[in-house]
This record gives C-alpha cells, sequence and structure tokens, in this order.
C-alpha cells in the first residue's frame, strides 16, 4: 500500500533541483532520478513528517500528489522536514522526480601522448 501527501489548495508545487552530495545516495536504481526539494504551507507538519517516517518504517513509499495543467501527478517522497518561521510552519519535502531526458556522458580521451604534458607522469 503506498501513502500519499495530497496538496488540496493552491498552485501546483514549484521543485527546485538538490545539488547536494547526500542526493546521491537515494538515486541507485536502473532509472534516471532527479531530487528536489519544494516548500509547502502545512496545517499540521509534524504530523505530515510524522506520517512519512512511519511509511519509511515500514518500507513503503510515500508520494507527493498535486494537480498540474497535464492532470494530476505524483512524485516520491525521500525525505521530510517541518519547521516553524515567522510567517508560520514550513514542510520541506525533497521528493524524487523521474527524467527521461538526463543523459549520462562519459568523456575519455585515448590519445595518450607520453610527451604531453596534461598527463602528467606516466604510473610505473
Amino acid at each position: 500500500m503506498e501513502d500519499k501527501i495530497t496538496i488540496i489548495e493552491g498552485p501546483p508545487p514549484t521543485f527546485e533541483l538538490v545539488e547536494e552530495g547526500w542526493a546521491n545516495g537515494v538515486l541507485e536504481g536502473p532509472t534516471l532520478y532527479n531530487i528536489a526539494v519544494t516548500h509547502l504551507r502545512p496545517f499540521n507538519g509534524g504530523e505530515l513528517v510524522e506520517r512519512c517516517y512511519r511509511a519509511w518504517g515500514r518500507h513503503e513509499n510515500i508520494n507527493l500528489e498535486f494537480k498540474t495543467d497535464d492532470g494530476p501527478q505524483e512524485a516520491a517522497i525521500v525525505a521530510a522536514r517541518s519547521t516553524e518561521t515567522e510567517d508560520g510552519q514550513v514542510l520541506i519535502l525533497w521528493v524524487r522526480l523521474p527524467d527521461e531526458e538526463i543523459e549520462l556522458a562519459i568523456d575519455f580521451d585515448d590519445d595518450y601522448d607520453e610527451g604531453d604534458e596534461d598527463y602528467g607522469d606516466p604510473l610505473v
């Protein structure tokens, strides 16, 4: 069974790609993903974080469900935090977004020349 946190009111969330190193640890698998963060204004942020912890404790997924112009969308939640600000509660969710357009490029130059200074000293 998959649990969900659903955004009922307001515009769709905005996501910012995470460039931090820890995010790579949750990217393992046969599909390439991006990790993005979003900030939401909940009525009960602490309870929503607890729902995430309970789902993860059962080794189940929990998704963020939201509406867009293309219809309902879901994103798997990989980390959650609730905090208080001057303007009220903020729920910070890190989600895994599939990206079919990620390209993996490996650049390898096999034109090694022992006299080329760019390569340094060859290992013996």
